[in-house]
């Protein structure tokens, strides 16, 4: 969430982030207004606890004196004014929790550089990569070859656990495997730690990355214990230092982590239904950087490029476009996304999404770094380095051979044992 004294100082720079964005300003006009309901509260009850010391004095004077008239008015008077501290108190901290209820549902400052637009339809493409594969035969979407080659069974794991889940098998299942190594080697070479994170976390840490009121829908959570499934683990890894003051010696704080990821997707009836593309489980190698703000925009070019070089070596067709002030979410300040080409559907589909965030994660999570004039919020910048199940698609449907089978890139080949193709799986 946006810190609170951008409300007191620069309220003129949320409005017209608002009217880029097509928003009405009321969320922040009632923030406002409810600030400073909170510090009239505030200073009212730091008055009345003066007013209650000073008749406070009077208490002893008259017990000395022996006027027990006098120590009971005083007495009086003191308790009332107490009664009306403790009911100032609860009225200011009703005040602040609704200022922060809305201040949470107020969306991140976008970059100058975000494009206005409407929708998806507002993207602007920011660079092309790679050759678009030619075919001498019909292309094929990803359903039709895992179906010919038997790599997936979605029967038998709908009759387990529900539609959109699935078993992964023989070489489509060892590439999910190869990916994931190949991609957390890759990231870990460019100085990134590699951490696995817990796949549950709190609701005071999820509502720290995302708003989660309006996340909440596509996410599994488990009850009593009051857990939520990880969606990313950009989640857990960007709050790993919640409630903490970092010395910024140890910034910036590169990760790259990998993780199993639960949603209720939820796409179009027809192609998005079927096979791996939209799914409830998933597994993704995801890229962190907790930076001192002043570097931000650079790490959030570093991690574009590790991408870039990354998806470059799979041999991949596709582009890297940046999101549209319209199709920008809550939570970040500017965002790329990378959409490879799928052939068999002829249209590109997003793969990786690349963010930067700013201070509005590191505010909610109350993550700071040590200055000598005060604790300061760090930037949190994330991007997925491979989601493997949408990986698979690309390089099925990309790499796809006239008999179904599947050409393995080049970079994967050792990691699968030496195999060059993917072969059909014989049951």
């Amino acid at each position: 969430m946006l810190d609170i004294r951008m409300f007191r100082e620069h309220a003129d720079v949320i409005r017209a982030d608002h009217d880029r964005r097509g928003l009405q300003h009321d969320a922040i006009d009632e923030v406002i207004r409810l600030d400073e309901a909170w510090r009239k509260a505030r200073y009212d009850a730091d008055q009345l606890r003066r007013k209650r010391n000073e008749a406070a004095r009077g208490i002893a004077a008259a017990k000395k004196a022996g006027d027990d008239a006098g120590f009971q008015r005083i007495k009086s008077e003191v308790d009332a004014i107490a009664a009306e501290i403790e009911a100032l108190g609860e009225l200011s901290d009703g005040h602040e929790a609704e200022r922060d209820r809305i201040r949470m549902s107020i969306p991140n400052i976008l970059h100058t550089d975000v494009p206005a637009g409407d929708g998806d339809e507002g993207n602007t493409q920011h660079s092309l990569h790679g050759e678009k594969p030619t075919f001498d035969f019909d292309a094929r979407t990803h359903n039709d070859l895992i179906e010919m080659n038997k790599w997936v069974d979605l029967p038998r794991a709908a009759k387990i656990a529900g539609s959109r889940f699935y078993f992964l098998k023989g070489d489509l299942a060892h590439m999910d495997l190869a990916l994931q190594q190949y991609a957390v080697d890759f990231i870990s070479e460019r100085g990134y730690t590699f951490v696995q994170p817990p796949v549950m976390m709190n609701r005071d840490a999820y509502e720290g990355v995302t708003d989660l009121a309006d996340f909440e829908s596509v996410m599994y959570n488990i009850q009593p214990d009051g857990y939520y499934t990880i969606a990313t683990s950009e989640h857990p890894l960007t709050a790993m230092f919640m409630d903490e003051v970092i010395e910024p010696s140890l910034l910036p704080i590169r990760m790259v982590g990998v993780s199993p990821c639960f949603r209720r997707e939820v796409g179009a009836h027809g192609q998005g239904d079927k096979g791996i593309w939209r799914v409830h489980q998933f597994t993704k190698v995801e890229q962190i950087i907790i930076s001192h703000p002043d570097d931000s925009w650079d790490h959030h070019e570093e991690l574009l490029a590790n991408c870039v070089d990354l998806w470059d070596s799979l041999g991949l067709h596709y582009e890297v476009v940046n999101i549209c002030t319209g199709d920008m979410g809550t939570v970040a300040a500017k965002k790329y996304d990378l959409e490879a080409w799928l052939p068999g559907r002829g249209e590109f589909k997003e793969i990786v999404s690349c963010s930067n965030c700013t201070d509005y994660q590191a505010n909610r999570l109350r993550m700071r770094y040590r200055t000598t004039d005060g604790n300061e919020a760090v930037h949190t910048l994330n991007s997925t380095a491979v989601a493997t199940s949408r990986a698979l698609v690309a390089i099925m449907e990309q790499n796809q051979l006239a008999d179904g089978r599947v050409r393995v890139p080049e970079c994967l080949v050792t990691r699968m044992g030496g195999k060059t193709h993917l072969e059909p799986c014989e049951w």
